[in-house]
């Protein structure tokens, strides 16, 4: 805890608003970088993207930069600490939203953005969608993405374990566990097929709403306490634990993302935890699978007991400009955001990404992507992800708390007892 502390200590210092000044205004052409999360389906609308803005405006170079999206949050993190940033980053906005009220990135330029006004801005998209880059007035970022996450279900796997995919399939996490153990198939302890594993790396999107089922919360309405809820908080660590390797053997952290593995249809996994996106990859990845009639999408489960209808929470990753770039840095940035933006249709389309505006989400394109509605559906269950200043430390803390009942043989009672120690004062810290 005290290494914690000396290194929040050390990025706060480092996160303060004094270090962003912003540079004087530059005469001349302009380089902007640009990092962003791998999605080879994305890379290749961007590239051209990119092409096209530099041909209209020949004294501006975009330098486009992808990283696979853990390792993203790493290298943002570190390069604003040593004042070395992108001009144009996107994060989801749990890792993202330390740069808006640590004032590390810029408030857009509506003008250049395109928009005649903040509320005409604010007007072009769902309702609440700008809510989470809005702070003291003032909106900080544009969403790439409104993404939430469903249940893929290979059928073939389903009917390899005499299962019937469109009856069989889980509603219940008690019934993940139930088709899991059926679908499982193991090499000693080692798992060749799962049934079904979670999406780890992301306790807040995922799992936090697993809680909420059980009526527990990761704060307090008022805002003045951490992991409420002990009952719910200990059963659903408990359920982790049964899933884990110590007891059902079901699934594990140090397997490969189920989520990778899917599009490939190698008999190694039935079920992923992942958004609509995932169709364009399957596409991408492996047409004939993409085309043929052997995979669906189904809705989140929920405890059988569960107090709350509660689904995945859903996130946005918001393109932000940085802070310190020069004024002029600043307006071409927005204005190649705007750019990227304006192409709604076709990120659906090519990407399978959902850019929240009023316009795309009451298109004929959105309502007819397979298994929009389960999504749909899904959304409406489900909340906006937590975000905060600290909202990342909190992560780290769930992470810390499944994965030593999981992989540790730690009580959940003294596993949450840990977390929420630790989350009480990471929270009394921020207050």
């Amino acid at each position: 805890m005290k290494k914690l502390l000396l290194l929040m200590c050390v990025l706060s210092l480092l996160f303060s608003p004094l270090f962003a000044t912003g540079e004087k205004e530059e005469t001349g052409p302009i380089t902007l970088k640009f990092w962003t999360h791998e999605d080879p389906n994305r890379t290749k609308i961007e590239d051209r993207y990119i092409a096209e803005f530099e041909a209209s405006h020949p004294n501006i170079t975009i330098e486009r930069t992808t990283q696979a999206s853990t390792k993203l949050i790493e290298l943002v993190q570190t390069a604003f600490a040593a004042n070395s940033g992108p001009d144009i980053f996107n994060l989801s906005i749990e890792d993202e939203y330390q740069y808006i009220v640590n004032q590390r990135v810029a408030p857009i330029d509506v003008e250049a953005a395109g928009y005649g006004s903040k509320a005409e801005l604010v007007d072009t998209y769902a309702k609440g969608m700008l809510d989470p880059v809005t702070y003291e007035g003032e909106i900080y970022g544009l969403p790439l993405e409104l993404t939430n996450w469903s249940i893929f279900l290979n059928k073939k796997v389903f009917r390899d374990a005499g299962l019937d995919p469109d009856t069989d399939y889980p509603k219940t996490w008690e019934e993940m566990v139930e088709v899991s153990e059926k679908l499982v198939i193991r090499d000693g302890d080692i798992l060749l097929r799962r049934g079904f594993d979670f999406r780890y790396p992301y306790y807040l999107v995922a799992m936090v709403p697993m809680v909420e089922q059980l009526g527990g919360k990761l704060i307090s309405d008022d805002g003045t306490t951490a992991i409420v809820g002990e009952e719910a908080w200990i059963e659903f660590l408990t359920f982790m634990q049964m899933w884990g390797p110590s007891g059902k053997n079901l699934g594990s952290p140090t397997y490969t993302n189920a989520r990778k593995l899917f599009n490939l249809d190698n008999n190694d996994i039935a079920m992923a935890h992942t958004g609509l996106y995932q169709e364009g990859r399957i596409k991408a990845d492996n047409p004939d699978f993409y085309d043929s009639d052997d995979w669906m999408v189904v809705p989140f489960p929920t405890f059988e007991n569960a107090v709350e209808d509660v689904a995945a929470s859903y996130y946005g990753h918001y393109y932000m400009v940085n802070a310190q770039s020069s004024d002029a840095k600043q307006k071409a940035a927005w204005e190649f955001i705007s750019y990227m933006l304006s192409h709604g249709e076709e990120y659906l389309k090519e990407v399978n990404i959902i850019q929240p505006t009023k316009a795309l989400l009451n298109s004929d394109t959105y309502k007819n992507m397979p298994f929009s509605s389960v999504f749909t559906e899904d959304f409406e269950r489900g909340h906006i992800v937590y975000y905060g200043a600290a909202s990342s430390e909190f992560q780290t803390l769930i992470r810390s708390a499944v994965e030593s009942v999981m992989l540790s043989g730690e009580t959940p009672e003294k596993a949450l007892a840990t977390l929420k120690r630790a989350a009480q004062e990471l929270l009394d810290e921020q207050r």
